[in-house]
């Protein structure tokens, strides 16, 4: 069986006022992200942690912030071109690793949530996902506030039917 393992690491600012989007699900929160898409940063590292494991670049090679189409998109419609380029190439997604960073508000009520979207979103089951939040005790951008990152790994397998 061939494996690929993928990382993705996306950082976004927060401002006053954005929808915060993480992993499909709006987060009552009065800080949002700030993004030319609807900012959804754990979808985008996802993407990259995709495509990367099939090495094809990033997102950014795709779904260009300078390009007006793009503004205010659905961060899905990325993560389901992510999908049927893995599919395409014969590799299905085995497990999704991630971690979110910020200093608030606490993603605890929201995990499952998160992790039940995610895992549709990707045709894989709920014990596919893991979802991990963390802070950085008030240190730096992240923990002053400002920010929001996130960093997954994906591991790809290849199709049981491709050789």
């Amino acid at each position: 069986m061939k494996l690929r393992i993928g990382n993705g690491i996306d950082v976004h600012e927060l401002q006053l006022g954005q929808n915060l989007i993480i992993g499909g699900i709006k987060v009552d929160s009065e800080y949002g992200i700030k993004g030319h898409s609807d900012g959804d940063l754990v979808v985008h590292a996802l993407v990259d942690s995709i495509l990367g494991a099939l090495a094809l670049g990033d997102i950014g090679q795709y779904f260009p912030s300078s390009d007006p189409k793009w503004k205010n998109a659905s961060s899905e419609t990325f993560l389901k071109f992510a999908i049927d380029k893995m599919q395409s190439f014969g590799y299905k997604i085995n497990n999704i690793d991630i971690t979110v960073v910020l200093q608030s508000p606490s993603l605890k009520s929201y995990n499952k949530q998160i992790r039940i979207k995610l895992s549709s979103l990707c045709n894989i089951e709920l014990n596919q996902v893991s979802l991990k939040a963390t802070t950085t005790d008030n240190l730096g951008f992240l923990g002053r506030g400002e920010g929001i990152a996130a960093f997954i790994t994906t591991l790809l397998i290849q199709n049981e039917n491709t050789n």
